[in-house]
C-alpha cells in the first residue's frame, strides 16, 4: 500500500474506485459535487448539533422490552 496522500482526482481515475462506483451508479462529478459542498460548508453547521435520531445504542436499549416479550 503506497503512504503517498492521493488527490481526488486520482482516487477518481483509479480503475478499482471506478469499478465500485459504477456497481453503486456513483458518477464521478456528483461525488465531486457532494465532496465540493461538504468542503465549503460552515464548520459551526447547527444541523450536526441538532441531529434528529438518536445513537442505535439509545434505540437498542428504548426497544429492549418489546423485544423480549416477542
Amino acid at each position: 500500500m503506497s503512504e503517498s496522500i492521493n488527490t481526488l482526482d486520482e482516487l477518481l481515475n483509479d480503475p478499482m474506485i471506478q469499478l465500485v462506483m459504477a456497481r453503486d451508479h456513483v458518477r464521478p462529478a456528483e461525488l465531486r459535487l457532494l465532496l465540493e459542498k461538504a468542503r465549503d460548508r460552515p464548520a459551526d453547521d447547527s444541523r450536526v448539533a441538532s441531529a434528529s435520531v438518536p445513537p442505535a445504542h439509545m434505540v437498542a436499549r428504548s426497544c429492549l422490552k418489546q423485544w423480549l416479550h416477542r
